[in-house]
């Protein structure tokens, strides 16, 4: 059986396990279960901390699992990236007290409180900076104030939780990280058709089924308009001067295009949900 290491909490949990439904696994009823199994599929799922996923996957101890790029980076482990999943985006910057900091080199000797010092160090190294880092497990926004820290590495969406510290953003983007799914380096059946599922979700949510009936004489427009994943799907319908067109869009795109179509003269413009997809 493949063995999958899966997020029990936090920010990533919820959502890897509606994406493991909707891709056809079977996960734990029980919230409070650490390993179930999904004999049909061919798989273990064993409910593990985020932080802790790479390190038991790049042991070969499972064979992939879902976590965060920046918890993958963070571990030093010999797991490696296989599929970006699609959600829990975030930005890691540095920032510090209004005023104080300006660029990357100003952090060299300087105390940077983090709860990534895997990554932090290794991204500082490599720009030649030297940084004494102050490892927390949270809440690094506070280090600054507190005399614990002169500058502070974290995750940053808008900001303002930075700002109501009195800290600013400088210098060069981290990481932008996102979930993603991790393997051991070592090829295990039942890996592929995982990412094809997994794909196959990432698809479905991208994307509707648009259906338009257009005068033939507008077809080549029509399907400029939309011209669908490969080709369209074009079929005559009873009246000879009319066809039927089936195509697949960028769900942020369609009623743009149901807007063009209509202009040129399509009819009958309905949109459907995709459930699954394997392209």
């Amino acid at each position: 059986m493949l063995r999958i290491a899966v997020p029990n909490k936090g920010s990533l949990s919820e959502t890897a396990a509606q994406m493991l439904w909707e891709a056809g696994y079977t996960g734990r009823r029980d919230p409070r279960d650490l390993h179930t199994a999904d004999p049909r599929n061919g798989v273990e799922f064993f409910y593990l901390r985020p932080r802790d996923i790479a390190t038991y996957v790049g042991s070969g101890a499972l064979d992939v699992g879902i976590t965060g790029r920046d918890l993958l980076l963070d571990s030093g482990s010999d797991a490696a990236e296989i599929a970006s999943l699609g959600f829990g985006d975030s930005t890691f910057r540095f920032a510090g007290p209004a005023g104080d900091f300006t660029e990357l080199a100003q952090l060299d000797g300087v105390r940077v409180a983090t709860s990534y010092p895997g990554l932090v160090g290794g991204f500082l190294a490599g720009h030649g900076v030297t940084a004494n880092l102050v490892k927390l497990d949270g809440a690094v926004e506070s280090a600054v104030r507190l005399g614990v820290a002169d500058a502070v590495a974290d995750v940053v969406s808008t900001g303002s939780t930075l700002r109501q510290a009195g800290l600013e953003i400088f210098g060069p983007v981290i990481l932008e990280s996102e979930a993603v799914l991790i393997g051991s380096g070592v090829e295990r059946p039942g890996t592929d058709t995982l990412v094809r599922r997994l794909q196959g979700v990432l698809v479905a949510r991208q994307y509707v089924l648009l259906d338009y009936d257009v005068p033939v004489e507008h077809l080549e427009r029509a399907t400029a308009v939309a011209p669908g994943f490969e080709s369209p799907t074009v079929s005559p319908l009873h009246d000879p001067e009319w066809v039927a067109v089936r195509v697949m869009v960028p769900r942020v795109d369609m009623n743009h295009v149901m807007d063009e179509l209509y202009s040129l003269g399509a009819r009958a413009i309905l949109v459907s949900a995709i459930h699954a997809a394997r392209l």
